[in-house]
């Protein structure tokens, strides 16, 4: 397997950098899909794009491409976000097959998360596969990844307190609109723009809170659809402006526009939840008279740490399962060499099989050289096959497959 991952998150840059880039990255996955890519070794891609971060995995079946390959990708995306290339690419960290699984694994239990142990983000790595499936095929390598990843996340929260409390983004940032924000939930109004998953989620964190009276404003015209499936109210198109005047609590999913100036904020007392990955609202909103503006960046200085117990039990948990995925891989890999060393050896005996029957025919006697010659190739192979499972339990895989190739020229394809 030769996976890498390109890692661009809150840890090492600022959030505006991150939507600033995951805007640049939109298209990635179709750059990686032309002609350049392929001739590069680029086999597939999956996109993990949430609002604290961008990373974008790939298959590479030539490594030695990797340097023109994160070219490729970092000019593609400067390019698209109005950067130049050299923000892009110092803002990217690069991890290459278990480094990759291992960043992935832990990223999917939310221990990479701002707030630590947040539920949203192993659903967005889920999505994030079936978003990369629905455009096309994904390497086998790519797919077994994503699910063991999510497997790993099940694992965390199934074996840890870890998330228990209902931690995330959303959580923090509503906790803090109730300390800003006039009336309790039962009274408030809020309205939503936005109608993706990460809506739908505040939704049920709105009525987990008691909130019942929720609108949802989408500038694309999708809130209709969105709301009734919901049983929440959608805002007629052209009246935004009555909604946000009407709304105490305003919160921004979208990101699919520009932000709103402070123009377009209706005068009165508003608490405004900016928690959009590119900005819902101009920061300038903040300045406004009686307008409280939270926005990720506070959401993440806000939220609560996890105790050291429950996280070292994770990060446990962690690595056991990156330990039994590497063995899967191990396992993979001495198979297809064990298959390639049977598809060999069986070629070489058809060959000469072949030159049997051309010589003697096909009677008694052919029959029975020939079932004499399975029989010898079949002990013959008995114990490489054997030897191979046991320097696939010792780590020596490598060391196997090389032997193949320099005493019969064989190439083992990684499934």
């Amino acid at each position: 397997m030769t996976i890498y991952a390109f890692v661009a998150s809150h840890r090492i840059i600022d959030l505006t950098t991150v939507a600033l880039l995951s805007n640049g990255a939109s298209s990635v996955p179709e750059t990686l899909k032309s002609d350049t890519a392929g001739q590069l070794g680029v086999e597939g891609s999956v996109v993990l794009a949430t609002c604290n971060r961008l990373e974008v995995y790939i298959k590479l079946a030539v490594p030695e491409h990797l340097a023109p390959v994160s070219e490729l990708i970092f000019a593609h995306i400067a390019a698209q976000a109005g950067l130049a290339q050299e923000i892009v690419s110092s803002s990217f960290e690069v991890y290459s097959d278990l480094e990759s699984a291992e960043h992935l694994f832990t990223v999917a239990s939310g221990l990479e998360s701002a707030v630590v142990g947040e539920r949203e983000i192993a659903g967005q790595v889920r999505r994030a596969l079936a978003t990369a499936q629905q455009a096309g095929p994904v390497p086998g390598e790519l797919v077994q990844l994503f699910e063991h990843a999510a497997h790993t996340a099940r694992q965390v929260g199934q074996h840890t307190t870890i998330g228990s409390q209902g931690r995330s983004i959303v959580a923090v940032a509503l906790d803090l609109a109730d300390t800003v924000a006039e009336k309790d939930w039962a009274n408030r109004r809020a309205l939503i723009f936005g109608t993706g998953a990460y809506a739908g989620a505040t939704i049920a964190a709105l009525r987990e809170r008691g909130c019942e009276d929720i609108w949802v404003n989408s500038r694309s015209g999708r809130a209709q659809q969105f709301a009734a499936k919901r049983d929440v109210h959608a805002v007629p198109q052209g009246h935004s402006w009555q909604a946000m005047a009407e709304a105490d609590v305003i919160i921004g999913c979208s990101g699919g526009a520009a932000p709103l100036p402070p123009s377009d904020i209706p005068p009165g007392r508003h608490t405004i939840l900016d928690l959009a990955l590119s900005r819902d609202f101009d920061p300038a909103v903040a300045d406004l008279p009686e307008v409280e503006l939270i926005t990720l960046e506070s959401v993440r200085m806000a939220a609560p740490e996890e105790t050291e117990e429950a996280v070292a039990t994770a990060q446990r948990i962690v690595e056991s399962e990156m330990q039994a995925f590497a063995a899967r891989q191990k396992t993979r890999n001495i198979d297809a060499a064990i298959v390639a060393l049977r598809g060999h050896t069986m070629s070489v005996l058809d060959t000469e099989l072949e030159k049997v029957r051309n010589q003697f025919g096909c009677g008694a006697a052919a029959e029975q050289l020939e079932l004499a010659m399975r029989r010898m190739v079949k002990s013959l192979l008995h114990t490489p096959t054997i030897r191979a499972k046991q320097m696939a339990a010792q780590g020596r895989t490598d060391e196997y497959v090389a032997g193949l190739e320099a005493l019969y020229g064989i190439e083992v394809e990684e499934d």
